[in-house]
């Protein structure tokens, strides 16, 4: 079974009750972190990827009036978020090829999810169409040591949620570097990295 597939069946089955799970309350903290951390404006677009039920979306709003949008693979998890958000906008599709204009948003966001994705180099493509110049991309994201990241990428494609790979923070700043990025600045607390990464202005 394909990595997108394990990951639409496990979110789907999570999806009406996902804030209670063990999943949704690992997360809470990812978001915190990260929501503690950015620069977000009045007018700000701002683009979720693996939205799930668009919480962060709608903690986000509540700190600032933003034009929100969400993408999620999971159909179940972006029916939800689409009655919980009724003014933004979700749609349902793969962090590959998301049905948003090129130069549309200012900030992409990735909440504990970036371990899911098999192919990091074609979010990094995506990521550059869709950002406007000098816009953001905040990856939250688990953070383990050497060590333990090399012994639990091992296991990792095992996983039935459709886990991929944990990375460093070089690693995410290597994959974006080569699309026309630079590193803003890294947080790390505990499990948790954010790493916020600038697109270069052309």
């Amino acid at each position: 079974m394909k990595v997108e597939e394990k990951n639409i069946i496990a979110y789907d089955k999570k999806a009406d009750n996902y804030d209670k799970t063990l999943d949704g309350k690992f997360t809470e903290k990812f978001k915190s972190l990260l929501l503690s951390t950015m620069e977000l404006k009045n007018g700000d677009s701002v683009l979720d990827v693996a939205c799930g039920n668009g919480t962060l979306l709608s903690k986000m709003a509540r700190l600032k009036e933003i034009q929100g949008f969400g993408a999620d693979i999971s159909p179940k998890m972006i029916e939800n978020a689409t009655i919980l958000n009724p003014d933004f906008q979700f749609v349902v599709a793969g962090y590959e090829n998301m049905p948003f204009d090129d130069n549309s948003v200012d900030i992409i966001t990735v909440c504990a999810a970036y371990h899911h994705f098999s192919n990091v180099e074609i979010f990094a493509t995506e990521v550059k169409r869709l950002l406007k110049p000098t816009g953001n991309l905040y990856i939250a994201e688990i953070y383990l040591p050497t060590i333990l990241r090399n012994i639990a990428n091992v296991f990792l494609p095992f996983s039935k949620d459709g886990d991929v790979k944990f990375y460093s923070t070089r690693e995410i700043e290597n994959t974006f570097s080569k699309m026309g990025f630079h590193l803003v600045n890294k947080v790390v607390r505990g499990h948790i990295q954010i790493v916020r990464l600038q697109k270069n202005k052309i």
